[in-house]
């Protein structure tokens, strides 16, 4: 089987500006942060971002990398609002495509089976109607429950994706990969969901194919290497958010990091602290923070 293996830069030069790229994790849980910033510093544009928003979509809106969000939430965890983002949609730097939790899911699915859209009652009576166009209703083409009259329902359309990039705790070289704390935060619909040749997950550690049923639960073993293309092996990257059980989340390191959102002299004194230097040597600078 072939070998996947990648650093953060060659995940980065397989993307281009303008692309729509998921990211996975949860608000400040399990991001992909090694390769958010290795796209920080890239020269990326015009990214339509799709993700359960932390600071991987924070931090990318104050580098100017953001079109387009389209996203259910957007949170530190422990710092409820994401500056970055917030002040990006505020000024109205970037367009915004608000979903709930459960429309996202769908548009994410409908991406993943191929299917142009999937019906749910999931927005009705809600202001999603009202604030966002891509959403319309129809009329079910079947009974509705007990053979009543046919129900309206929601159309929601399919999140096309050209790329997706997850954090992962442990995977082989292919891209077997598994999670290992209390949950997947949807990562495989969203790799299932983009085309192949543009699907990268990181991982903390990356081990023989024959030694992963040994780090966990064979259900925990949710991403195959049919829905991977490459492979970074990142210890500590999702830093500075969690990554359970390895890793709690950096709460100073996150405070300074929503504190660079004060002005522009303050996320650039950031941005060459912690983002404009390469993963080694980040590394290098949290074990000494720890210390």
């Amino acid at each position: 089987m072939a070998d996947k293996l990648m650093t953060e830069d060659d995940v980065v030069a397989r993307l281009r500006s303008g692309m729509t790229v998921a990211i996975g994790g949860w608000a400040s849980r399990r991001k992909p942060m090694a390769i958010v910033r290795a796209m920080v510093r890239s020269g990326l544009r015009d990214l339509t971002v799709v993700t359960h928003g932390g600071p991987d979509l924070g931090m990318l809106c104050a580098a100017g990398k953001v079109r387009r969000a389209v996203y259910a939430f957007v949170s530190l965890d422990t710092i409820p609002l994401e500056p970055h983002f917030r002040q990006a949609r505020q000024s109205g730097a970037i367009e915004d495509e608000p979903l709930d939790e459960g429309l996202f899911h769908l548009g994410l699915q409908a991406a993943a089976w191929r299917v142009p859209f999937l019906p749910s009652r999931v927005g009705l009576g809600s202001d999603l109607l009202r604030d966002n166009p891509r959403l319309t209703t129809f009329t079910s083409p079947v009974p509705g429950p007990g053979g009543g009259e046919p129900e309206e329902l929601v159309a929601m359309p399919a999140i096309e994706l050209d790329a997706a990039i997850c954090h992962l705790n442990v995977a082989d070289a292919r891209g077997n990969a598994m999670f290992l704390g209390p949950d997947l935060y949807w990562d495989d619909v969203m790799l299932q969901a983009a085309p192949t040749g543009g699907r990268f997950i990181s991982a903390e550690r990356v081990v023989p194919t024959e030694e992963l049923a040994g780090h966990g639960c064979l259900h925990q073993m949710r991403i195959s290497r049919m829905m991977v293309d490459g492979v970074v092996e990142a210890p500590g990257g999702a830093h500075f958010t969690q990554c359970d059980p390895e890793y709690p989340r950096d709460e100073e390191a996150q405070r300074a990091y929503a504190a660079s959102a004060r002005s522009a002299e303050a996320w650039a004194e950031f941005r060459a602290a912690w983002v404009d230097l390469g993963e080694d040597e980040y590394r290098r600078k949290v074990r000494e923070a720890v210390r």
